[in-house]
């Protein structure tokens, strides 16, 4: 049986060769833990602190910035959690209404920290979202309103997961410095499909998740800038007492695998990403007329195409995708559900049925030109007909 063409990178990626061959080489030879003081925990020490050194050099940060973490949806509560535990501590030290107290986040945040967020409000926390315009892009003047100096921390997505858009990310951390306040910045989606790198981004915070970028799930990072000290989210003494629990060796050493591969082939992948996103969208457009792509005025990631063909209903246009061998998702996969709209293309100002009706497409190094072609291919054979029915629906009705 032949694969599926895969294009739900944005969701999850496969692991490659060389992380799995780390990985396994690590748990035959480096099980003992780290933080023991015998040999073979030294030397579990000493594999942690390479893997640690080879992470730090992709990300672009020191490798005493980063603490590692079970992935990007820990690191983002440890970021958010964090700025209100140091706003408490501040309140007990007498600083009263000069405490920064109140957490400004984008409204196309992924879906866990806006429900973070969410439950933080309904408790009487000050929690405000800066809107997006019509492209998806962060609204900048309504950013400048929100962050003020009562801010504790301002937390905005790399780019987003949906329709890949790149935000403005060095603005925003203009606009919440000059208040005083740190940036936290989701870069989940820009680590291997962006040449972002922490040092230079203005971000005080980076969350990360390796199996974004061909690494293993259950593990990722929060990279805290050199000299902002940070809570912990979980109590105990690993990582310079900044993330409790016996550190996932295992995970980690795939994690750096990944870096390394994507770090070796970077430039490369993103070349080729970006020629093949504008094949598939160009392709689409000119097989179904009634394509629409999601926010192609606005700086986007190279692999995300979000899109709708008509307003057929994604669930249906992923059904019939997948009987002809593709593979694909209805914005965040986390989120997927046959009749909730997506938050993020809400918030762009379509309406409720559009919002209904995207579909992401989202590449990844190894995807080629073959596939795109099937893809192409595989959407005027399965659509064409759907798109002519709901055509004809308005029409019978009248």
């Amino acid at each position: 049986m032949t694969a599926p063409v895969y294009l739900d990178h944005n969701a999850t990626t496969q692991p490659s060769a060389a992380v799995i061959e780390e990985m396994l080489d690590g748990l035959r030879t480096v099980w003992a833990n780290p933080s023991s003081m015998h040999a073979p925990g030294q030397a579990a020490r000493r594999a942690l602190a390479d893997a640690r050194t080879r992470i730090a050099a992709f990300l672009g940060c020191q490798g005493a910035e980063l603490v590692f973490t079970s992935g990007a949806t820990e690191a983002n509560h440890m970021a958010l959690i964090g700025a209100l535990d140091l706003a408490q501590r501040a309140s007990a030290d007498g600083q009263g209404v000069h405490v920064r107290r109140r957490l400004v986040l984008s409204a196309v945040e992924h879906p866990a920290s806006l429900a973070l967020a969410a439950r933080l409000r309904a408790s009487g926390q000050p929690v405000d979202l800066i809107p997006v315009d019509r492209h998806g892009v962060l609204d900048l003047d309504a950013a400048r309103a929100l962050i003020r100096e009562d801010v504790a921390l301002v937390s905005v997505m790399g780019a987003n997961n949906e329709t890949g858009v790149i935000m403005p990310v060095a603005e925003v951390a203009a606009l919440a410095h000059a208040a005083g306040a740190p940036l936290h910045v989701d870069a989940t989606q820009l680590a291997g499909k962006s040449p972002a790198r922490f040092g230079a981004s203005g971000a005080d915070l980076w969350s990360v998740s390796a199996h974004k970028l061909r690494g293993p799930k259950g593990v990722g990072a929060l990279v805290v800038r050199k000299g902002l000290a940070w809570p912990a989210l979980i109590s105990g003494r690993q990582e310079r007492g900044r993330r409790g629990g016996t550190e996932n060796l295992p995970a980690i050493l795939g994690f750096a695998a990944a870096a390394d591969q994507a770090g070796r082939t970077l430039a490369h992948d993103l070349a080729h990403m970006r020629g093949l996103q504008a094949r598939l969208e160009a392709g689409l457009v000119d097989a179904l007329a009634v394509v629409h792509v999601f926010g192609a005025a606005a700086p986007r990631l190279p692999n995300t195409s979000c899109l709708r063909f008509g307003s057929l209903d994604a669930e249906l246009v992923l059904a019939r995708l997948e009987g002809a061998g593709v593979v694909a998702s209805s914005g965040a996969a986390c989120t997927a559900s046959g009749t909730q709209a997506s938050h993020v293309l809400l918030a762009m100002g379509e309406t409720a049925e559009n919002a209904r009706a995207g579909v992401r497409l989202s590449l990844g190094p190894d995807t080629d030109a073959a596939a795109i072609d099937h893809v192409i291919a595989a959407a005027r054979r399965v659509l064409a007909p759907l798109l002519q029915e709901a055509a004809r629906a308005p029409a019978l009705q009248s």
